[in-house]
């Protein structure tokens, strides 16, 4: 129907799983803190996402600004900033205090203002002539109504088994996520390589299409 390339189905994809993933524990992230974290409270809660967002913004141009070097860097922020990302939840497991919940959404903040730079750089430019609202608009419902499903699946595999095993979820799905990258790393590399801006070398380009999947 929208006849997408195939650098945009899968960065639409990627984002879809990843943060569907999210969604299933960030509406219900501050039950965790009150329920599990040591002289967990509202304050607790409130600087938790404020250190997420804050540090994520803080972030974000300056990592936009060194990906926008060539898509190899945009590629690679994107992919290990996900893949980090994905692993953060299992730190939340092991959390006891509000000083490990801190350092992990500040990790977290830090992993996704990486990768959404890295992201942001590819999308806008494979993006389809003619189609950037429809495409950008597609991204949207990806990560909102993804998310907003996993919100009530999240509250209830809490309520009938754990927190330990949404943020296992949520892992699992943030690395699905993830290595959907992986196949589009020939496409974005190679096609950098073909408008000349030395992006990769020819040994890297052979090896690149081992990894292509039609």
């Amino acid at each position: 129907m929208f006849n997408l390339s195939r650098i945009v189905k899968y960065l639409i994809y990627s984002d879809l799983v990843f943060y569907t993933g999210w969604g299933l524990i960030s509406p219900i992230f501050a039950i965790f803190i009150l329920d599990s974290i040591t002289g967990g409270n509202a304050f607790v809660v409130g600087m938790a996402a404020g250190i997420n967002l804050i540090v994520r913004s803080i972030l974000r141009v300056p990592f936009g600004m060194y990906a926008d070097k060539n898509q190899k860097t945009s590629y690679n922020f994107m992919f290990w900033g996900l893949l980090a990302s994905s692993l953060i939840p299992i730190g939340f497991i092991f959390s006891k205090t509000a000083m490990h919940v801190y350092f992990f959404q500040g990790l977290l903040g830090a992993t996704l203002g990486l990768s959404t730079a890295g992201w942001a750089g590819i999308f806008a430019r494979h993006m389809d002539k003619g189609k950037e609202s429809t495409e950008w608009g597609i991204d949207a419902v990806a990560v909102g109504l993804g998310p907003g499903i996993a919100a009530a699946v999240g509250g209830i595999i809490v309520t009938f088994l754990s927190f330990n095993f949404v943020f296992i979820l949520v892992t699992i799905m943030g690395l699905v996520g993830t290595f959907l990258l992986i196949f589009i790393k020939h496409d974005v590399l190679n096609k950098e390589c073909q408008n000349q801006k030395k992006a990769c070398t020819p040994l890297e380009i052979r090896r690149l299409k081992k990894l292509r999947i039609p």
